[in-house]
């Protein structure tokens, strides 16, 4: 007697919409809304922000992927940030009032807003610190954008428009001022100047601008050539950033007034 076929059964079962895609809408959805509630609040942090603050802001990420040798960042070394050490070691400070009755900080955010606003080629050639001494303006060499004409003491349009821009700021101020230059360790292929003479001359080229600019000539303190022997960036040694002019606002250091010479004209009695 034949067997009879096997009959084959398919059942088909009919999921809803949560069986089709499980939970997983429910961790996308979570995390729009996260990053939504983060935006809103990012736009209101910088709405309750003033635009000097904004200014720092946005300068101190600018700079903060410039990275050097040793994972270190070009900010770390003499750029912008609110505290840490300058190139030098000097321990950098938050606060400390000056002898005109700002503080740091506020001297710092009035120099990087008018920088953002006046300088339209070069802004990111400017790094500035506050330390111990006051704050250190540093105006750095770049081979698309120099300051200085190649192996001259000649300033070039970059340069005079930075420091009228840094002039503008500091020149109602009575603190004192000084001018430093610095060269790479480059060979100087004029065998009569050497990086000492160079960055000296530069020094006193950039303090003849100053003074052009509107900075009282008894306002200037000391003026420094330092050739290549304090570089931004050690590691560095040939970078045309350590080709540059630093200019320090100092801290509590202010000029005096004429004393009164009026005694000499009077006869002796």
């Amino acid at each position: 007697m034949d067997e009879k076929p096997k009959k084959i059964i398919i059942k088909k079962v009919k999921r809803g919409h949560a069986g089709d895609h499980g939970g997983s809408w429910k961790v996308a959805y979570a995390d729009f809304m996260t990053a939504m509630m983060a935006f809103f609040l990012l736009m209101w942090l910088l709405n309750m922000t003033s635009q000097e603050k904004r200014a720092v802001l946005a300068l101190y990420f600018k700079h903060f992927s410039l990275f050097t040798s040793g994972g270190k960042s070009f900010m770390h070394q003499g750029g912008i940030r609110p505290m840490g050490q300058n190139s030098g070691g000097e321990e950098v400070v938050e606060t400390g009032e000056h002898s005109s009755g700002i503080t740091n900080d506020e001297m710092a955010t009035k120099l990087i807003s008018g920088i953002e606003r006046g300088v339209k080629r070069g802004s990111n050639q400017v790094f500035i610190a506050v330390t111990t001494e006051g704050i250190r303006i540093q105006i750095v060499d770049s081979n698309d954008n120099p300051i200085f004409a190649s192996g001259s003491a000649e300033l070039t349009d970059t340069a005079k428009g930075i420091i009228k821009t840094v002039v503008d700021v500091i020149k109602s101020f009575p603190n004192q001022i000084v001018v430093e230059g610095h060269t790479d360790s480059s060979v100087m292929r004029n065998e009569q100047v050497s990086n000492w003479e160079l960055s000296l001359a530069r020094a006193t080229a950039a303090r003849r601008e100053l003074e052009a600019c509107g900075i009282d000539p008894r306002r200037i303190a000391r003026v420094v050539g330092y050739a290549d022997r304090d570089p931004l960036l050690p590691d560095l040694p040939t970078d045309p950033r350590n080709r540059r002019i630093s200019i320090l606002f100092m801290k509590n250091k202010r000029i005096k007034p004429p004393e009164k010479l009026d005694w000499l004209l009077k006869p002796p009695t």
